[in-house]
Order: C-alpha cells, then structure tokens, then sequence
C-alpha cells in the first residue's frame, strides 16, 4: 500500500523541542516532506534568519522523522502543495489566528481540490523561536557570521534598508527597532558607519580628521552591542599602500563592506554645494584601489563598494556610467551613484542604462537630498540598497539643542522631561 505524503512548511532557524513533536507527529500519517522556508521567504514576514537555507538544510534532512526536504520560496504553500498533492498539511494549531491566518486559509482552499486534509497540532508550550532568537542575539555573534550576513540580506530581499550609526547606543537602535504591519515586518537589516556623523560626534570636521584607528575602535563597540551587519564609509581608502592593511582590519572586526568614494585629495563632504577644487581620481587609479581592497580580503563575503561622485561634481550620467563600468571590470561588488539633487530623476537615468549593461551590479542610494522618495521607487528603478546616511545625528542634534535652551530659559529640567526619555527607559536599554 502506498504510503500517505504529509508535508509541513518550516523556517526552522533556531530547531526546538516544538519543530521535533510536530515532524514526530506528522510522521504518524504517512512520508514527511519539509517545504524549508528560503531566507527569501523568511524575511518578508519575520526577523533575518540566523542560519543560512543551506545550514537549516543540512540539520532538517537529518531528523529521522523527515523523509525529504523541498524549498519553500514563498510564505504561500500554493506552489508546493500542487506540486506533490499531499494527503495531509501538518502545522500547529498557532496559525489560526495573526499574520499567518490567510495563508492558512489558502491552504485549506488548495487541499480541498484533491480532498487533502489540514491537520493541526496543538502549539508546545513555554517555547518560542523568537525568544531563543532574542537569547542568541544578547550572546552575541561572530565575525564570520556577521560579515556574511549583508550578502545573504542582498540575495534575499528585494531592498536592504541601511541606518547610519555612530555609536553603540545608536546600533543599539538600528538592531532593536522595528514596524509590525499586516504580514510584513519592516526593520534595519544593517548598519553604517559614516565618517560624516563618526566626525562630527567627536566634535571633528569631516575631511578625515579623524583616523581610521579610532573608528574601528568605535566600531568595534559597536559591534559589542549588536549582531546585525555593518558598511563602513572608508571616504577615498587613503594611500593605495596603506588600504591593504584598513581592509584587513575592518574584515577581521566583522565588517561586511567598504564603501569608497573616486575622489583624491582633501576631503570635501559631497553635500556642499561649493565643490571648487575638488578632483575626481582618475578611472585607472581608482580602478587599482578596488583591485587592492579585494585582494587583501581573505573571506569571499567581504565586499567593496565603489562610490561614484560624477552627478556631484557636475559631469554627465555617461561619465558616471564609464566608471561604472569600468569599476565593475575591476572586481567592485556594488555600485553607490551620488547625487545632491533633490530628486532622483539623474540616478534613475543613470540605473537604467547600467542596468542594460554585461557588467551591472547591485546599485546602492542614499536619498539624503532626495528624500522625498519612497522605497517602492527605488526598488522599481533597480537599486538593491538604501543608506539613510546621517538622519540620528540630525535628529539628535536637534532634540538635545531643543533640552538645553529649555533647560536654560526655565532653570530648570522640568518642562522638557515631557519630550525626552525617562530615566527608567535608558537604565532598562542597557541591561
């Protein structure tokens, strides 16, 4: 007698008791086949899975009670379930109600058209993947891990979403918030480290006043704190002799990228409209730069970023599109396309000509100027990431003016403890 075919959808990152008494009793009924949930599918719905799909693979396949495991691409069972026609759906009875009730209902609506049957196991008790999850999270996590996280995120999401931080306390918020919409999770999938808000939090202009030693030093912090990846803003890498040498550094602390800027000399913060003796590097020099930082990575998860400043500097979308392609041949991963315009209009034009090109890459926005526009678009238009560069510094800056002319004009703190946080709330921040 053929046997029954039972198919359970897992994400199973973090396995549990739970995930071992469900496949034990879907293996009651009949052939158990895992739909494994890709990162894809996972992170449209819930936080970034801690293993990647082919580590949850590798412990998946083992559990005697699994016969054979399948990718489940989407949160949708739809494809899969048509594909086998399974006799039995096996899942616990925790999707009745949230996020997941409309995809439990299709379920239902899909067995029906060969008399499938849903069958629900009661939820175990006083476990949970997110609390386990959130226990990992204050552990910590390794570099390895960290530094390949970025490329995973890019493989899996349509947009990876970037905060600036410049401080623990400020990675302490791009790992911690989040938005919860109907079936969607909206978070930070990473960090970056500017040299803009590094400097000026130190009370530094931005021209690299302050050395790479010491922002590592703060990244590293940083990294004390947090498990989610990191960009580090390396402005034009310095002297090709020494950029070996940076890259390391960042590589072994965990950091995922560089992002580096084509221009030489004294740094001048892109942002000003004033760029009067500003040089673009030339295209080969710069091009021997990206060919350094890449040869002096160890791990193939460590990327390089190439950061073109042409629209900044006044010159065309084809200037820009040269170097580009001429970036792309030198080994860079992803493109950054700088603009101060307060629209995208220029970087679209530019994305959709290298985008037609044998040497296109991940492109990479920074809407400082151009905020206005929405996420949705930038995803339309082809770019991959979104840096929102310096936006905790603005606003910090501003918030803590606003305390002390309060403070001032009142003598005393009282009529500003409305807008600022309580004590209680920073003590219970930092446990």
């Amino acid at each position: 007698m053929k046997k029954k075919i039972v198919y359970c959808g897992l994400a199973a990152d973090i396995l549990h008791e739970g995930h071992i008494n469900l496949l034990k009793f879907a293996s009651k009924y009949g052939q158990v086949t895992v739909g494994l949930l890709t990162d894809k599918a996972i992170a449209g719905y819930k936080k970034f899975p801690h293993l990647d799909y082919k580590q949850r693979l590798s412990v998946i396949e083992n559990i005697k009670y699994v016969d054979k495991v399948i990718p489940q691409t989407t949160l949708d069972y739809s494809e899969n379930l048509n594909l086998l026609k399974p006799d039995f759906v096996v899942h616990g009875d925790d999707w009745r109600t949230g996020p997941q009730s409309k995809i439990r209902k299709k379920v239902i609506s899909e067995l029906k058209k060969w008399s499938g049957k849903l069958i629900e196991k009661e939820y175990t008790k006083n476990i949970s993947s997110s609390k386990i999850k959130e226990k990992i999270r204050k552990v910590g996590t390794t570099p390895d891990l960290r530094r390949a996280k970025l490329k995973r995120l890019l493989e899996a999401k349509q947009l990876v979403r970037v905060l600036e931080c410049h401080n623990p306390l400020t990675g302490l918020i791009v790992e911690n918030v989040n938005v919860q919409k109907i079936g969607q999770l909206n978070e930070f999938d990473c960090m970056w480290s500017s040299s803009l808000t590094d400097s000026v939090s130190r009370g530094m202009p931005d021209n690299q006043s302050v050395d790479y030693s010491t922002r590592i030093n703060g990244v590293i912090d940083t990294f004390n704190v947090t498990t989610k990846p990191m960009i580090f803003d390396i402005d034009n890498g310095g002297q090709l002799e020494h950029l070996p040498h940076v890259v390391k550094k960042l590589e072994r602390a965990g950091v995922s990228a560089i992002i580096m800027e084509d221009k030489i000399g004294l740094k001048k913060n892109s942002l000003f409209s004033d760029q009067t003796g500003v040089q673009q590097d030339n295209i080969r020099d710069f091009c021997q730069k990206i060919i350094k930082s890449k040869e002096a990575a160890i791990s193939d998860d460590f990327m390089v970023i190439s950061r073109i400043e042409s629209l900044i500097l006044g010159k065309s979308v084809n200037d820009a599109l040269k170097r580009a392609v001429a970036y792309s041949k030198a080994g860079t991963d992803c493109i950054m396309i700088h603009s101060k315009d307060d629209n995208p209009k220029t970087i679209f034009q530019f994305a959709k000509k290298f985008l037609k090109t044998q040497y296109s890459r991940p492109l990479v926005a920074v809407p400082s100027t151009y905020s206005k526009t929405r996420e949705k678009d930038l995803i339309k238009n082809g770019f991959n990431i979104v840096i929102y560069a310096n936006q905790l510094l603005r606003s910090s800056y501003n918030s803590m003016m606003k305390t002390a002319h309060t403070i001032l004009k009142n003598e005393r703190a009282y009529e500003c403890e409305k807008n600022i946080s309580s004590v209680k709330n920073i003590i219970e921040l930092i446990k």
